[in-house]
């Protein structure tokens, strides 16, 4: 990884031109390249290699696969999740849940839309679990595999930015998860409608509409599922729309070579 000195600018992407995963019991949009879909000018941006909304259908998920050398946050918007992992961690991840869990050497994990199980007695039986799930490489490689997880809900009901994982020095003890990255904090907040916050002043920003619209100081109206790539960032504001929003906007200061 490198310092990045860049020229100011924001790159928007739409919600319509993320590559796209539909199979039965998966619906996944990816922000960046990943798996079968592969654009060489859209690996990664800034430490951040990959941003995949997805959707999950009840009583199915994600079997066990492994992970290495990657800090990977979860952020649920609808339904739940369930986390099991190699190291015996195991955990059910739900909205206004921070999840980080840290591949290091090397781990497995499945994770799985258990809602006709876990809403038995509510007969729940066929909720679809929503999430986004983000990969950040690490600044060092082969660490202890390792996991943390910590419910944040109330402190979103402020409608700011809250860090809701972060590397970086100087947010301290004040992030709700760490990760082991010292150029990247990632950052939620609910926004009522016609609230406004302000992105952080960072060399790259990644800000991601979970759902709902904003409109972003020099770029113009975001809908649900668009990202604005924002290098030099100075601050910009964020206004919520009629409908209020929810974001996700990672600060970097250091970006891949």
């Amino acid at each position: 990884m490198t310092s990045t000195a860049l020229t100011p600018a924001v790159d928007v992407r739409r919600s319509g031109e993320r590559f796209h995963t539909r199979i039965g019991w998966l619906d996944s949009r990816h922000s960046f390249s990943f798996g079968q879909h592969y654009d060489p000018d859209n690996t990664h941006f800034g430490v951040l290699m990959v941003s995949n909304d997805d959707v999950v259908k009840a009583g199915s998920g994600f079997e066990t696969h492994p992970h290495r050398d990657m800090e990977i946050v979860t952020w649920v918007l609808e339904g739940s999740l369930v986390h099991q992992d190699s190291t015996g961690h195991s955990g059910l991840i739900y909205p206004g849940l921070a999840q980080r869990m840290s591949a290091g050497t090397g781990i497995l994990h499945s994770e799985k839309n258990d809602s006709w199980r876990i809403d038995a007695a509510a007969a729940k039986h066929d909720q679809d679990v929503h999430f986004v799930q983000m990969w950040v490489v690490p600044d060092t490689e082969k660490i202890t595999p390792g996991y943390e997880q910590l419910d944040i809900g109330p402190a979103l009901d402020a409608g700011e930015l809250v860090v809701v994982a972060s590397g970086m020095p100087k947010h301290g003890t004040d992030s709700a998860i760490s990760i082991r990255q010292e150029h990247a904090a990632l950052y939620a907040a609910r926004l009522r409608p016609g609230a406004s916050t302000t992105v952080p002043t960072a060399t790259l920003v990644n800000l991601f509409v979970a759902r709902g619209s904003v409109e972003l100081e020099g770029a113009g109206v975001l809908g649900t599922g668009d990202t604005a790539r924002i290098t030099v960032g100075d601050g910009q504001r964020v206004v919520a729309g009629p409908d209020g929003a929810e974001v996700l906007v990672w600060e970097m200061h250091a970006a891949l070579r």
